[in-house]
């Protein structure tokens, strides 16, 4: 214990001597996501309330021939442009960009509507337009309930009553607290966090290994009469020591940046108080000597800093990847996934962001499967340190 202690204080002090590699490890990574995410988050958000106050824009050919619908569609705040446009070219004016949404109404919507006949529009749009889709979808929803309206109307006037066309009434209810609906925008955060952790200890892991091995220290260094288990131990504790760093780091970070959100704008709340913060902590801590432990082992195998830069960067994207499947499936947590490591973590830290009740027996599984591949892969590099092949 005492030899893998002095080799982590050696460690922990050259590491601190590099500048360059200290503001990299411990400010880049921890603190530029969390700002970077920030922003994001408050575009979008600043975004979503601009549109949602901004009246509908819509450009109309042929409202002479259907004055009762641009009658309606000015009733409700749409700010209509008129032009006299064909089809072909609306479908240009869309794709130019000179026009967002364009509503064409051909000729015989007038003889159909009054002769009780679906009356038909051509709504121009384009779907693969990110800014105008919103835009699409109102004017949709608008023209829906125009066509609602008049049904009923018909219904009326014939003596019919309008209910009869309603056979359900759907009353929705939504579960869902700010908290959770916070979520659904601060989903990333996790694969923030758990990235910053692994880029706090990425330099010292390539510097205590291929880096050594590229000045000739290396060798001085398995000359000592100490074990080699010590030896690994104490680097991959140094690199334990500045991922914990960086994960206070990155979030204090992420507390001190959703001050500044402003989720409650649409409805939502982050629940990132510093109590908060502290359980995040304690739930990701398992998985530090994890991604030291994978992070070591790899840089072992190379023979030259660039060499140990260039194969970490690519297994950097191992422990995060689970979190991209999470994303897309929309996994939930459940104690069978308490196995898989980063994968688990991430469920866990978006259980506590929703404000959701956490099991234990789900915390101590995912931190002892995460610590049980972190001792895997430790006894695996203690025993490539042991061969010959490590003087090479």
């Amino acid at each position: 214990m005492h030899a893998l202690f002095t080799v982590f204080g050696k460690e922990f002090r050259e590491n601190l001597r590099d500048r360059r590699t200290l503001l990299s490890a411990l400010l880049f990574g921890p603190l530029f996501g969390p700002l970077l995410f920030g922003l994001m988050v408050s575009r979008m958000l600043n975004q979503s309330v601009v549109e949602s106050d901004e009246p509908l824009k819509l450009t109309i050919s042929g409202g002479e021939h259907a004055p009762g619908l641009v009658h309606y569609l000015e009733a409700r705040g749409v700010k209509l442009t008129r032009a006299d446009l064909s089809e072909n070219e609306a479908r240009a004016a869309v794709r130019g960009g000179t026009a967002q949404v364009v509503l064409i109404i051909p000729k015989e919507y007038g003889p159909r509507f009054t002769a009780a006949t679906p009356a038909p529009v051509l709504l121009v749009a384009d779907s693969a337009d990110s800014q105008t889709r919103k835009s699409t979808d109102r004017t949709r929803i608008i023209l829906g309930g125009y066509a609602s309206t008049i049904a009923q109307l018909r219904l009326q006037i014939r003596g019919v009553n309008p209910l009869l066309a309603v056979p359900v009434a759907v009353n929705e209810v939504d579960v869902a607290t700010p908290a959770g609906r916070a979520v659904v925008v601060l989903g990333f955060m996790t694969y923030f966090v758990l990235f910053a952790v692994l880029m706090g200890g990425l330099y010292l892991a390539i510097d205590s290994t291929a880096g050594e091995r590229e000045r000739g220290s290396l060798e001085a260094l398995l000359s000592l009469p100490v074990a080699r288990s010590s030896l690994v131990g104490g680097k991959i504790l140094a690199t334990c020591a500045y991922m914990c760093i960086s994960l206070a780091l990155s979030l204090t970070a992420f507390v001190c940046v959703f001050r500044f959100v402003p989720l409650e704008r649409l409805g939502m709340s982050a629940n990132l108080s510093p109590g908060t913060a502290l359980i995040l902590f304690a739930i990701c801590l398992p998985f530090v000597p994890l991604g030291a432990a994978l992070m070591t082992f790899v840089a072992s195998f190379t023979r030259s800093y660039r060499e140990a830069q260039t194969y970490l960067t690519s297994v950097l994207l191992i422990p995060t990847l689970p979190i991209a499947f999470a994303s897309i499936y929309s996994l939930k947590t459940q104690s069978s996934l308490m196995f898989i490591p980063s994968l688990s973590q991430h469920l866990l830290m978006t259980s506590v962001l929703k404000d959701e009740a956490v099991a234990v027996p789900d915390v101590w599984v995912s931190a002892a499967a995460s610590l049980a591949v972190a001792l895997l892969l430790m006894v695996l590099t203690a025993r490539h340190w042991r061969r010959e092949t490590m003087l090479g």
